[in-house]
């Protein structure tokens, strides 16, 4: 079983006791089974009645679960022969950004995402899924050949952020970041992005100039996390609960902003809960997407990624 949030206490004390009363019923002489199904149905409309009212910050909470799948745990639900290529043919492989050729559904794609670690040794192999230069630089290695060769290139963001450490910088963090962005703006091939965890800023925005681009229910897009935001607005980063109900973070926020082209709704709890039901609804989302795009001339992709963005906060005053 998944570890439960903070806000999900409730659900999981009322589990524990319908587990205890099953447990007990099975050799008790009186039949509690009628306050098992009582509690079942109460436990039914509570998870309904949590679930479907979270916060920005609960939101937050589920998009940082230590549980959450990431881009590898996806791929084989998503894709067939997946092929991972490495390496930015300058400086080395960073391993917070995996890449490589698949197909979906008979077609070549390019697969490209940020890759968090699972515990404590892979994080520390992963960085924590915050990427170098070299990370950015193979991503985009790996985006010229799919342009070069007509493969839609497809994007899985999740990152806290590029990393800012001073290596990052001397290699050139800012350079490498800006140059994806410049690329991708002008890709002849379709590119889709979509949010599977933390959007967080330039490492996030890296994979994500896309002619589409989707947010799983629960993810988080933003310029800077609520801790980051919350220490300068009000130096104090324990306030950041009140910042992430503030900065219009999550899928629906940005919808309704029209930054992103729609939500794919996760299963209840959260995509940890359900590895393969969640691979199922984004794999319908693909399928769509790709459709609508493989559709247009190389022109009109760039053309409509260029007007997506050009969009972007741009808003009339009555």
């Amino acid at each position: 079983m998944a570890s439960e949030l903070e806000f999900e206490k409730p659900i999981l004390e009322l589990k524990e006791k319908i587990t205890d009363l099953k447990e007990y019923n099975e050799n008790a002489e009186v039949d509690l089974t009628r306050e098992i199904e009582k509690l079942e149905k109460r436990l039914a409309k509570l998870e309904t009645d949590i679930y479907d009212n979270m916060t920005a910050w609960d939101k937050f909470q589920v998009a940082r679960h230590p549980e959450r799948p990431t881009t590898l745990d996806y791929i084989p639900y998503l894709f067939d022969n997946f092929m991972e290529l490495h390496g930015d043919r300058a400086y080395g492989d960073d391993a917070a950004i995996v890449g490589g050729i698949a197909t979906f559904k008979g077609t070549p794609v390019t697969v490209i995402g940020h890759q968090r670690g699972k515990d404590t040794k892979d994080n520390l192999v992963r960085n924590f899924g915050m990427p170098h230069p070299e990370g950015f630089r193979k991503a985009l290695r790996l985006m010229k050949q799919a342009d070069k060769f007509g493969r839609p290139i497809i994007c899985f963001i999740d990152t806290k952020g590029a990393y800012p450490g001073r290596a990052a910088e001397e290699r050139g963090q800012s350079e490498a970041i800006a140059r994806n962005l410049y690329e991708m703006s002008d890709m002849k091939v379709p590119i889709i992005s979509i949010v599977i965890g933390e959007g967080g800023s330039g490492g996030a925005l890296a994979l994500g100039v896309g002619n589409q681009i989707f947010m799983l229910e629960n993810a988080v897009f933003s310029v800077i996390s609520p801790e980051g935001a919350a220490a300068i607005l009000w130096k104090d980063a324990s306030k950041a609960q009140k910042a992430a109900e503030s900065m219009k973070i999550t899928a629906d926020d940005l919808y309704e902003l029209q930054i992103t082209d729609g939500i794919i709704p996760e299963v209840k709890g959260g995509a940890h809960r359900d590895l393969e039901e969640q691979a199922k609804a984004i794999k319908k989302t693909l399928s769509k997407a790709l459709h609508t795009l493989t559709a247009l001339s190389e022109e009109q992709l760039v053309e409509q990624r260029y007007n997506k963005f050009k969009k972007i906060g741009v808003y009339e005053v009555e």
